[in-house]
């Protein structure tokens, strides 16, 4: 593969002197300012990318100490509630006190709750206490207020009570744009988690500080957790890739930074939430603030390309001029058609190769000729010898069976037998020898139908369906006429029983399809695989006559179509043991009515 790449790379200038000149004079004048542009573009990137790195660190410290303080406001909210004295009042009652006392509690509680969720802020958009050794549920928001008993643990509290954890940040599994901040409740005498106090909390409450670090737009500042997957992120345009979220995964510092192929990495731990602030740059926001520097380089590398490039190609033009014009001449020759060149009337040695390309062109020219009309006069002896071979086939078949129709038939039945052979003979004698209409091939099929209804009676059933405007397409002549006759030698006269035979002429695309099915024997796979290879080669090798085999008819009939239409047609064949033939031809919706 390499090799050739280098040479399609370096054919044009080992085959052209003008091109080797341009070539090296670009080159000499080109690759110093590409070498200069280089350096200046990576100085500015080094620069650029220290600036960032530095404002990148500072903006993150900050940004992560504020959204500490917010957790932290959160969090204060959350031990407001449990310091209550409303909560332990209700908690320090026993399953006995009297229904009043425990209703009074409980409303109790939830005043409590409605202040907290009245005092916390637009960004808290509900508050729940979920009491577990009670089964007691208070939630309280805008769209609820209500106590209820749980006889299980409601969804939301399960990772704090099944991995026994102090305190869990969920995202809301119906609404991306919210989370659930819940911490657990703990008995004093033996730390047990006796409850959990929950806030509903917006997002949105962290968009300003995320926005503050991604003021440009093409960076990405998100929330994650202590892996680096993002939790919440509003710009999500820009994805931090696998090999930074594995990084990620593996460091253990509260704060630090990552460099990936791709991108530049910034994180910092929000405490005392647990989770991460990250901050992904692109590679390509450093490798920009180069491009103002490589664009004068770029400016001044072109000036010097363009007049490089002017200079060869004058030099080249007058130094390659006959040459060129020589090969110019060159491509005029058409060794098909012949065409008057003018001569440049040189009597160098320019002009000496000059005329005798033009005398060997001619030689060519008329070698072509004679072995166009050789291989023409042979195609056409082989379609004939192909045709001689199907005629003493079927008319051997044709009058065996009349023969035994004069002596047990009507005269009338005789007549229309005789008739129709002699339409069959009428068109095989006087129609054109290469391609006729498909409807001269259907009518004289049952011209040869007719012939085999009388013979065989009630038992053979026979239907021809053929699609409306398909009679004008053109197919080689007696094409379909050995494929009828194979279906009854090797199929149907083997058949105990009732004999179908269906004909189906159809349109797809730009195709004629011909389907003839019978209910035959049918063949074994071994006999099958045989024909099938046969026709396939035909696909390969459309301009070979078939000569030998028991199919002779079918094989040759196939072949014709190949060598008149080409390998995209043809003939196909299915059969199966006891299951009966399907063969399918192929031709072309309209040939324009070639014969030969």
């Amino acid at each position: 593969m390499f090799t050739n790449f280098y040479r399609k790379l370096t054919d044009p200038f080992k085959r052209s002197i003008r091109n080797k000149l341009i070539l090296t004079m670009t080159l000499l004048a080109v690759l110093p300012v590409i070498a200069m542009t280089a350096m200046a573009a990576e100085n500015a990137r080094s620069s650029m990318e220290e600036e960032i790195m530095q404002t990148n660190r500072a903006n993150m410290n900050w940004a992560s100490v504020y959204l500490g303080e917010q957790f932290a406001r959160m969090n204060n909210i959350i031990y407001s509630i449990q310091i209550s004295d409303e909560l332990h009042q209700y908690l320090a009652l026993n399953m006995e006190a009297p229904a009043a006392s425990r209703f009074d509690e409980q409303k109790a509680v939830f005043n409590m709750l409605n202040s907290v969720y009245y005092s916390a802020g637009n960004y808290v958009f509900g508050v729940e206490l979920y009491l577990k050794e009670l089964d007691t549920l208070f939630t309280f928001n805008s769209m609820e207020s209500r106590i209820r008993t749980v006889n299980d643990v409601p969804a939301g509290y399960h990772e704090l009570f099944d991995q026994h954890k102090d305190f869990t940040i969920i995202n809301d599994s119906n609404d991306s744009e919210k989370f659930h901040m819940t911490r657990s409740m703990n008995r004093f005498e033996d730390q047990a988690q006796i409850g959990a106090i929950s806030l509903e909390i917006k997002w949105a409450e962290f968009d300003q500080t995320l926005e503050l670090l991604d003021s440009r737009g093409e960076y990405s500042a998100y929330i994650a957790d202590g892996t680096g997957h993002p939790v919440y992120q509003p710009n999500k345009e820009i994805q931090p890739s696998a090999e930074a979220l594995e990084k990620l995964a593996q460091t253990n510092n509260n704060s630090g930074f990552i460099r990936t192929a791709k991108e530049y990495v910034f994180y910092h731990s929000i405490d005392p939430s647990g989770l991460r602030l990250i901050k992904v740059v692109p590679d390509h926001v450093i490798n920009e603030s180069a491009l103002a520097t490589m664009k004068y380089g770029l400016v001044v590398g072109g000036l010097a390309t363009l007049i490089s490039i002017g200079l060869a190609a004058f030099l080249a033009w007058q130094t390659s001029k006959p040459i060129v014009r020589l090969a110019n001449s060159m491509k005029g020759i058409q060794l098909i058609k012949d065409k008057e060149l003018v001569r440049s009337g040189r009597v160098d040695e320019i002009g000496l190769l000059e005329k005798n390309l033009h005398g060997m062109a001619s030689r060519i020219r008329e070698h072509i000729r004679e072995n166009y009309h050789m291989n023409l006069e042979k195609r056409t002896a082989e379609l004939k010898a192909l045709q001689s071979q199907i005629h003493p086939h079927f008319l051997q078949n044709t009058l065996q069976m009349i023969g035994g129709m004069v002596y047990s038939q009507k005269p009338a039945d005789s007549y229309r037998v005789i008739r129709a052979l002699s339409e069959m003979f009428r068109y095989i004698v006087r129609a054109p020898d290469g391609l006729v209409p498909l409807q001269a091939e259907l009518d004289q099929l049952e011209h040869y139908m007719l012939i085999q209804k009388q013979r065989f009676a009630s038992r053979l059933e026979y239907t021809l369906d053929v699609e409306e405007g398909l009679g004008n397409c053109y197919i080689p002549k007696l094409s379909l006429q050995p494929i009828v006759e194979n279906a009854f030698v090797h199929g149907l006269e083997k058949k105990q029983g009732e004999w179908k035979l269906e004909i189906e002429v159809t349109r797809e695309d730009e195709q004629v399809i011909i389907c003839i099915r019978d209910n035959g024997v049918g063949m074994d796979a071994g006999t099958l695989a045989e024909i099938q290879s046969r026709l396939s080669r035909l696909s390969r090798q459309g301009d070979r006559v078939w000569n030998s085999g028991t199919s002779i008819g079918l094989i040759n009939a196939a072949s014709r179509i190949v060598m008149h239409f080409g390998p995209a047609y043809g003939m196909k064949m299915e059969s199966g043991e006891g299951q009966g033939t399907r063969v399918t031809v192929v031709i072309p919706c309209d040939t324009g009515g070639e014969t030969g």
